[in-house]
């Protein structure tokens, strides 16, 4: 299959970029597009065969559901069964956004698409291109991360050619995601709001917004399906062991690090400005990659780089790549917790 990469403008005519995606996806094909969090590969979300063949791109798990995106709340009642109060009050605050809310689904979503499960994610991303595409289409679009399944996400276009070419028709170039990390997962059909994924919209935000505590939770068991995307298998992983640093005193674990480093083996090292701007000469001459991840005191950076880092190790051929830890409040919770599924042996 030949893939072809379009660059969309804003406010371009009729013939451009997104009306030729338009026409593949109500065709059943696939379109790999920008949101805010990162790079979708997108399908029908009602046309199972369609479905089926994200799962064939991606080498994606059959009962790994996917994320249906919308572009208005009409699009949103043709997925979903019913719209609790609090469901309606998130939507209104958060969207568009990168939250996604699981609720009941309505019989018209195949089962490619929830898992088999009787419930179904929705979201409205925040991207122009995204909305743009989804309008176009007239169709909600069911579309998981546009990469190899287990890989690091892509935040680019050019991370989807290097996973994707030749397995999709047609990329869009939206240029860079600003947020970086896949979107916040909210289950409303459990017995109070739980996180199944962290994201930008906070445990804090979200329980601001419905004044009462909102839980996390945790793995899913082995042999049960996952209620969304990120909770059972390994994910974000590069090619080279991934270990993270206590955001606490890098400096002194870097050393130890590199004590134990095999021979021949490249080391990568992702870290803060505030971090690589203490490090000593002797450790960086012993680093071939070096990567920021922003100021530590802005921890939006570091989640907008830390898939491209990830993934400008495994180009380096990093055998070891240390990664700096950040403290778990609020968008730090969702960059431990991609940090933490990369690190998984």
């Amino acid at each position: 299959m030949e893939t072809a990469c379009l660059h969309w403008q804003e406010n371009e005519g009729p013939g451009g970029a997104i009306q030729t995606a338009a026409a593949l996806l109500r065709d059943g094909g696939l379109v790999a597009f920008p949101t805010e969090t990162v790079y979708g590969l997108g399908a029908n979300a009602l046309d199972a065969a369609a479905c089926r063949r994200i799962f064939a791109a991606k080498g994606r798990p059959a009962d790994n559901p996917l994320i249906v995106h919308i572009a208005d709340m009409a699009q949103a009642e043709t997925v979903c069964a019913a719209w609790p109060p609090e469901a309606r009050l998130l939507a209104a605050k958060f969207w568009p956004g990168p939250l996604t809310l699981v609720l009941p689904r309505r019989r018209a979503v195949p089962p490619e698409v929830t898992g088999g499960l009787d419930t179904v994610g929705v979201r409205m991303p925040a991207h122009p291109l995204a909305l743009a595409l989804i309008r176009a289409a007239a169709l909600p679009l069911a579309a998981p991360s546009a990469n190899l399944s287990g890989k690091p996400s892509p935040t680019a276009a050019a991370h989807v050619w290097q996973d994707l070419r030749g397995r999709v028709p047609l990329i869009l170039d939206g240029g860079p995601c600003p947020i970086g990390l896949e979107s916040t997962v909210l289950d409303l059909t459990a017995d109070g709001p739980v996180i199944l994924r962290p994201g930008a919209v906070t445990a804090e935000d979200l329980a601001a917004a419905l004044g009462r505590t909102v839980r996390t939770a945790g793995e899913s068991a082995a042999g049960a399906g996952p209620k969304a995307p990120g909770m059972k298998y390994r994910h974000y992983a590069p090619e080279g062991r991934v270990v993270p640093l206590d955001p606490a005193d890098p400096g002194r674990q870097i050393a130890e690090r590199l004590r134990g480093v095999r021979p021949g083996e490249r080391v990568a090292l992702l870290a803060s400005d505030e971090t690589l701007a203490g490090l000593d000469a002797a450790l960086r001459a012993r680093i071939p990659v070096i990567y920021s991840l922003g100021s530590a005191r802005l921890p939006a950076q570091g989640a907008a780089r830390l898939f491209a880092g990830l993934r400008l190790a495994d180009e380096q051929r990093a055998g070891l790549i240390l990664v700096q830890a950040a403290e778990e409040i609020g968008l730090g919770a969702a960059f431990m917790n991609r940090l933490r599924k990369a690190a998984l042996e």
